[in-house]
């Protein structure tokens, strides 16, 4: 079996190779990556494996950013420090979602499941569809969010956010209207919680709601300058490696 790694934590990596090899000599790592955009790059030039091991957050962003800019179609297995994007996991091919640090027995048992499904696939089953099975509900996002203002607790519905952002260690809200509230989440759980179709993520600092945006430019080396209301106090660009997606994004695709 051809099995591809992501993952961006050598000790991690070293780990999954070894508990693998001794479940299965006969399993072959073709590759192994630490960001979305080297990963994105071998999907696009033709890269292929049997089984997917994907960790989700790697050295430049969230592995979901892959399937917004390719196709994967072969069977992926989340392997993560953190339990908060089980859901997530489910909304793309995850047959299975292992928590770090990987146990041996527990990946056993994802290797055993990817093995079943194999067999009802060679049986003459269509395998996406066989995927679709396992995943759960769609995910309902988030319609609200609270914010505290000394003792008082105010919901803030989505559609009035212009965008999240991060300043000086902190996380903001930012309404339409141009007011602002701390937040305790981070970005990356609020990303999460929003309709991608609706949100993005500029970069580290910013994850915008498609409503704030004014306009966007082709900015130095490939880069996007947007803009954005009400306006941030610094340059929002969007990087040269994500460019294309945020196009695809702008486009509703």
């Amino acid at each position: 079996m051809k099995v591809l790694i992501i993952e961006d934590e050598a000790p991690a990596f070293r780990r999954l190779q070894r508990i693998l090899e001794d479940l299965d000599e006969d399993i072959e790592i073709v590759d192994v990556f630490d960001t979305v955009k080297d990963s994105i790059s071998w999907f696009e030039d033709g890269g292929s494996a049997d089984l997917i091991f994907m960790d989700i957050q790697l050295a430049d962003g969230l592995s979901f950013e892959i399937f917004k800019s390719v196709e994967i179609k072969t069977p992926v297995v989340f392997t993560t420090a953190y339990d908060e994007y089980t859901l997530k996991a489910f909304e793309v091919n995850s047959i299975d979602y292992l928590l770090k640090p990987i146990d041996k027995e527990r990946l056993k048992q994802s290797l055993d499941k990817w093995d079943e499904l194999k067999q009802l696939f060679s049986g003459g089953l269509d395998l996406n569809r066989i995927l679709d099975q396992i995943k759960p509900e769609s995910k309902k996002y988030r319609k609200r969010f609270l914010v505290r203002i000394r003792e008082q607790l105010i919901p803030i519905k989505t559609e009035e956010i212009a965008y999240f952002y991060t300043e000086n260690g902190v996380v903001y809200l930012q309404k339409r209207d141009d007011r602002k509230y701390p937040l305790e989440q981070t970005l990356d759980q609020l990303e999460m919680d929003v309709d991608p179709d609706s949100f993005y993520r500029l970069n580290r600092q910013f994850l915008c709601s498609i409503d704030a945006l004014k306009s966007s430019h082709t900015y130095d080396k490939g880069k996007i300058l947007v803009e954005l209301a009400p306006k941030p106090q610094e340059v929002v660009l969007v990087s040269r490696d994500k460019a294309s997606q945020f196009k695809r994004w702008l486009e509703g695709k």
